[in-house]
């Protein structure tokens, strides 16, 4: 006989890990609340910056209607008269900054629920 004997691996068969969805337990119809399923999006930080961003839109396009009014009306009550071109420049810049990021971060904050709608079918 063999000194070694077969030892059954313990913590895998007393605490088995089941892979459980929550979705599995939906009933068919049934259209989870928005802010407390777990795929919501509205529970991201990343969402919520997005949307923040969103409203950042506002001052980058100011200057740029700030910076089109400096070139369109350069002897105007515009403090920029003379250099109007770089005040366009740096709003179409910071513009396209804030949308960038703002699309990237609502995508990001929205991943869970693309894969949500992806394994379930679902739309909510």
């Amino acid at each position: 006989m063999s000194d070694k004997q077969a030892v059954a691996d313990f913590a895998s068969e007393t605490y088995p890990e089941y892979s459980y969805k929550i979705q599995d337990s939906y009933i068919e119809g049934y259209d989870p609340v928005s802010y407390a399923a777990p795929h919501s999006s509205l529970l991201r930080i990343s969402t919520w910056v997005g949307m923040g961003l969103i409203l950042s839109i506002l001052p980058a396009l100011g200057i740029v209607v700030w910076g089109l009014g400096s070139m369109t009306f350069a002897y105007g009550t515009s403090s920029q008269g003379e250099q109007p071109f770089i005040t366009l420049i740096i709003g179409v810049v910071a513009l396209a900054v804030v949308v960038v990021a703002m699309f990237a971060s609502i995508k990001y904050g929205r991943r869970y629920y693309r894969q949500y709608r992806k394994e379930t079918g679902r739309i909510n």
